[in-house]
């Protein structure tokens, strides 16, 4: 009920209402005055307002909360064009160029920061992630496995890196495709982590964060649920192992050269000044070489020449000759002809580490921490020209071209074409990561939807499977067909990823889970590093570290946290559409401790926590700031002045009365000094009372 409606609609007026001194009125209304006699006698007028015109105000309209996932306007604030002069049209145009031009150079040092980036992971992390794959035991379990993916691929950065790894053992006979299959999965999880990093970038504005981490986090969820039901399907029928093998063996391919990498031909000239690795050492750190254990990364040397000659060597015995013709024995030793081979350097490369002996760490650490600098610099700037150029008639043509379907009956193409779209531009820029990450500053600002974001999103998982099929097409006979299985097994992962969580509208969980995280992180932004720390890290290393104790160990361990979360989801269903068939405890969380229910009590403890870092000074010189205010009186320039700042109170402010009662009666009563209680010169009390209706 709105409040006091008939009271800020009700008129009274003094003609119709006004009680004389003698008792008469000068106007009778009907049914507007009523006299009553208390216990002395003495007669008491009632007066009635008059109904209010209107009970439209009696009913409370529901009002519109604003949807916090609808796109925003981006309002054009500048001079329109109609009112510009030909100098105003001029400038206009040179400004967009200008503005086209930066944001095409802002975008070229955004991808060279992620190549850098992903060299810098490679460095600090890339010898530990080789070693990961050198345990057979643990690589035959299927859940060790995958995580052993994720990890890999979250310390070099690089989808392509890690299943090149693995592509290169499956090939040596050293890791059997079966076991390879779940790190491809486990590869497809860890990429994901990249466009999640990039999201961070704009937490500064909460509904931007919302959309953009919501949108980042789309990719994670899809591959997260992908993997949580073909892991199990494969590992009991191993469906795509199968598949695979029958295409591979139903085509008879031709080796060729490598596969051109079309973005690597615009950034290579740039990062190649600032590093270059040598990414053999991984694969051989994978295959158990020892002679590399200790081998720096960094290439030092780019142009070298090769040569074979025959040269007299000692061996032990005559069996371990080359042949009898060639074999003779001096006194003790007996010698052999054979082929040496022997490499020399010719130019060293032209980087900048080239020269510096620094540790694969040190230069890693250097790297990262620059990428990083340059990554959120780029992105920042990126943003803040998107914002200022995709506004007013521009925005809206953008906007309406990405997001709006086709019309009905064939809207439902329109999600397909995004999907081929998505994989387009991912096989165009090299890299599903490239691809998402610059996807999602378009989301943040809000020209993207999470609904068109999310098959674009599955395009770029197709794109980058399609160029490791066209590189397996082009790789050398050695290695032409197990290359080729694991590209097809990751292509067949993402198809059926996509079977599973597309088609149907229903089954589109990934956007209601990214929806839900974005809701919570823009809320407690502390979280989403909490969310990063937790899926990338602790959940993988928790499973590698007990797949190192045992296999039942693992299975004990995993068996009661997976029956509690499949009961918490199964209480939650009840309680969003069936809560009457659960007890009246259940209906609600309300029975656990208000820390498991709510992340209220963990944000004051984390801003507890880091309050301290942000607060003027500590204690001890908070009292040395108040006897230096106190004896010589320190200026509001002076910083501790800001140690002796009282609060201000806070002023009660009045409370108003509704308008209503300001009616020209009371303050005709107001000005004569009559009360409500107080009676008139006649003995008549005059009393208001006040209708509902």
């Amino acid at each position: 009920m709105a409040p006091w409606p008939e009271l800020e609609n009700g008129q009274p007026t003094s003609e119709k209402y006004t009680v004389k001194a003698d008792g008469e009125q000068s106007a009778k209304p009907e049914k507007a005055k009523e006299t009553e006699k208390d216990d002395t006698g003495t007669p008491i007028t009632k007066i009635e307002f008059v109904p209010s015109h209107s009970t439209a105000t009696l009913i409370e309209e529901p009002t519109e909360v604003e949807d916090p996932w609808d796109l925003p306007e981006l309002k054009d604030t500048g001079i329109k064009w109609s009112e510009r002069d030909t100098k105003g049209k001029i400038l206009c145009v040179f400004q967009g160029i200008g503005k086209f031009i930066l944001l095409l150079v802002f975008l070229y040092f955004f991808v060279c920061s992620l190549d850098v980036l992903s060299s810098a992971f490679q460095l600090v992390g890339g010898k530990v992630a080789g070693k990961f794959f050198n345990n057979n035991s643990i690589m035959s379990n299927p859940l060790a496995g995958m995580v052993i993916g994720v990890l890999v691929t979250v310390l070099v950065q690089s989808s392509s890196t890690s299943t090149s790894i693995v592509v290169s053992m499956v090939a040596s006979s050293l890791l059997p495709v079966n076991a390879a299959i779940p790190i491809i999965m486990g590869a497809n999880i860890g990429t994901s982590i990249t466009n999640t990093i990039v999201a961070l970038m704009q937490a500064g504005d909460r509904k931007e964060f919302r959309r953009a981490f919501a949108g980042a986090t789309v990719h994670d969820f899809f591959n997260w649920l992908s993997v949580l039901v073909l892991l199990p399907l494969e590992a009991a029928t191993g469906y795509l192992e199968r598949l695979t093998n029958l295409i591979v063996d139903s085509f008879h391919f031709k080796n060729g050269e490598e596969a051109p990498e079309l973005l690597k031909v615009i950034t290579d000239p740039f990062t190649k000044l600032i590093i270059q690795l040598d990414k053999s050492i991984l694969n051989q750190i994978a295959m158990n070489d020892e002679s590399v254990q200790n081998k720096s990364m960094i290439k030092i040397w780019c142009k070298t020449f090769t040569n074979v000659t025959e040269r007299n060597v000692t061996v032990p015995s005559p069996e371990n000759c080359t042949s009898p013709s060639l074999c003779w024995t001096d006194g003790l030793y007996t010698w052999t002809i054979k082929n040496v081979t022997y490499k020399e350097n010719i130019a060293k490369c032209q980087h900048i580490f080239v020269n510096f002996n620094l540790s694969d760490a040190v230069v890693g650490t250097i790297l990262l921490i620059t990428s990083l600098l340059i990554l959120c610099t780029c992105l920042i700037l990126i943003v803040k020209l998107l914002g200022s150029v995709l506004r007013g008639q521009v925005a809206a043509v953008i906007k309406k071209t990405i997001n709006t379907d086709f019309p009905y009956p064939f809207s439902w193409v329109t999600g397909y074409l995004a999907i081929l779209v998505g994989a387009g531009m991912t096989f165009i820029v090299q890299s599903s990561s490239v691809f998402t990450s610059a996807m999602t500053p378009l989301i943040g600002i809000g020209v993207i939807s999470i609904q068109r974001a999310y098959p674009l999103t599955l395009g770029a998982n197709i794109g980058t499977t399609t160029t490791a099929i066209l590189a397996a097409l082009a790789s050398p006979g050695s290695t032409l067909r197990s290359s080729l299985q694991i590209a097809l097994c990751h292509f067949f992962f993402n198809i059926s990823g996509i079977i599973l969580w597309y088609p149907i509208p229903f089954t589109r969980l990934p956007i209601r889970l990214a929806k839900g995280l974005g809701n919570i992180t823009s809320k407690y932004r502390w979280f989403a590093i909490v969310y990063l720390i937790i899926f990338f890290f602790l959940i993988p290393l928790a499973v590698f570290g007990l797949s190192l104790i045992g296999w039942p160990v693992l299975v004990g361990v995993a068996s009661p946290i997976v029956l509690v979360i499949l009961l918490v989801v199964v209480l939650k269903i009840l309680q969003s559409f069936c809560p009457g068939s659960l007890p009246q405890k259940l209906r609600s969380w309300d029975f656990l401790p208000f820390w498991m229910r709510s992340l209220e009590p963990w944000d004051k403890l984390i801003t507890s926590l880091t309050s301290c870092f942000q607060r003027r000074c500590c204690c001890c010189c908070r009292v040395c700031c108040r006897v230096c205010c106190g004896l010589c009186g320190c200026s509001k320039c002076c910083r501790c002045s800001k140690c002796c700042e009282d609060l201000e109170e806070v002023k009660d402010e009045p409370v108003k009365s509704p308008e209503a009662f300001n009616n020209l009666a009371m303050d005709k009563e107001a000005q004569d000094g009559v009360t409500k209680s107080e009676v008139d010169a006649s003995g008549t009390k005059i009393v208001s009372s006040v209708t509902a209706l």
